[in-house]
């Protein structure tokens, strides 16, 4: 065989390789928990992403849930020194603050915090139920205490991965790690539809127990904080406390009329619409927002 037969066979073989390395899967990021305070989880291939920059604002710009936020506030406090604290669903009218006040209150907690270890706060999202077992695996052993954050959790009929919320939640041999905790949002009380529910009910050999089934998600939730309409005033507290927050200047009754007849186009007063008014109030004016 000549050298050249040699040479080319060797590129044939190097193109080779080069192919197959192609195909095999990248190699799975290594999570380091402590690179940042927030992360999202990748089911798939299954690791931690930091969070630089969170999306998030103020506590003290969350308004008409006073109630709550002081109840979601001291239930993680308790958690991040070590004490017992349940497992939370927040649930209720939409854009009335439900996930921003998860953020909020983490961001909170860590800056009165004195410990070395920070609270975390882990989004995991509502397809990636199912590897919540995986991910309680992965946090056990880690030193720091762990808040996981599922955002507009709900189930459709034909869903049954909520068993797997069940187990990972109270169930099981090992139960919930003592180092996490879950908070979860939702539009639905019971996390299911009702006309599931009540399908149950009807076409079951014992309709109770049918039921139970589906309703005993939302028990594994030891606090259910509700979050509801808001009232005309406190729509435009919430307008308010954002105006002054970020620095725009317009005459109080201009800036009452404006912010009504938004509500009133919008169909709905929330703190949602509230933030989408100021945003556009602050464009009309020429303002940037602070971060």
């Amino acid at each position: 065989m000549t050298d050249s037969t040699i040479d080319a066979l060797n590129r044939k073989l190097d193109r080779l390789i080069e192919a197959v390395a192609r195909l095999a899967p990248p190699p799975v990021p290594q999570t380091d928990i402590a690179a940042a305070d927030c992360f999202v989880w990748q089911a798939d291939p299954g690791y931690l992403e930091p969070v630089r920059k969170v999306n998030r604002v103020d506590i003290g710009l969350i308004r008409g849930v006073d109630r709550v936020r002081d109840i979601l506030v001291d239930n993680t406090e308790r958690f991040a020194a070590g004490f017992a604290a349940n497992n939370v669903l927040l649930w209720g009218a939409r854009g009335m603050g439900k996930s921003s006040l998860v953020k909020a209150v983490h961001a909170e907690i860590n800056a009165k915090a004195k410990s070395d270890l920070p609270l975390k706060l882990i989004e995991i999202h509502r397809e990636d139920i199912d590897t919540l077992p995986k991910l309680m695996g992965l946090l056990k052993a880690a030193p720091f205490r762990v808040i996981l954050f599922c955002d507009d959790l709900s189930f459709d009929h034909d869903d049954t991965s909520y068993k797997s919320l069940k187990a990972a939640l109270e169930g099981g041999v090992e139960g919930r790690p003592t180092n996490v905790i879950f908070y979860a949002t939702s539009n639905r009380r019971h996390l299911l539809p009702r006309d599931m529910i009540d399908n149950e009910r009807s076409t079951a050999i014992n309709p109770s127990e049918a039921v139970e089934e589906k309703v005993s998600l939302s028990d594994r939730f030891g606090l259910w904080l509700g979050f509801h309409k808001c009232s005309q005033d406190e729509y435009l507290d919430m307008i308010d406390g954002y105006v002054r927050h970020h620095g725009l200047e317009i005459d109080p009754e201009t800036l009452r009329a404006e912010a009504l007849e938004w509500a009133t186009t919008r169909g709905s007063r929330s703190g949602r619409v509230a933030w989408q008014f100021t945003q556009d109030l602050a464009g009309r004016l020429g303002k940037p927002l602070k971060d």
